[in-house]
């Protein structure tokens, strides 16, 4: 059974017409669905690259710490460049761990590179690239 499940991200949203504007406009993302009638603002599928996001506004907003959705791409550098160019904020890097070095809002580790931003509203989103040239 689950060999065969696929998985969807659920993102919650406080503004369901401002979270479509900016997956769309800003990331390039494709609205699949969204709910009807008085339901509109409560719920809405989008995909993202190979990805399904569902986003729903909850009856109860949660604060989050550690759960967030990463990005894996192939050109980080790129990525950053073409999210700024289109309005995206990242976030300033932690100090860096040793042997690691910080470009603008990417760090680079031997592992992998990371940049943060925050959608509209308010998740934490990560853009990751596996073993960069150091």
């Amino acid at each position: 059974m689950w060999s065969k499940a696929r998985m969807v991200t659920l993102v919650p949203v406080r503004n369901m017409n401002r979270a479509i504007k900016f997956y769309t406009k800003g990331l390039g993302g494709k609205v699949m669905d969204r709910a009807p009638g008085k339901m509109k603002d409560m719920w809405a599928s989008l995909r993202l690259g190979k990805e399904e996001l569902w986003f729903i506004v909850p009856s109860k907003w949660e604060k989050r710490t550690l759960a967030y959705q990463s990005f894996l791409v192939r050109n980080i550098k790129g990525v950053v460049t073409e999210l700024q160019r289109k309005g995206v904020k990242f976030e300033k890097p932690d100090e860096p761990s040793p042997g690691a070095r910080v470009e603008g809002p990417i760090t680079i580790e031997p592992f992998g590179s990371a940049a943060f931003f925050k959608d509209s509203e308010g998740n934490l989103l990560m853009v990751w690239e596996n073993n960069p040239p150091m």
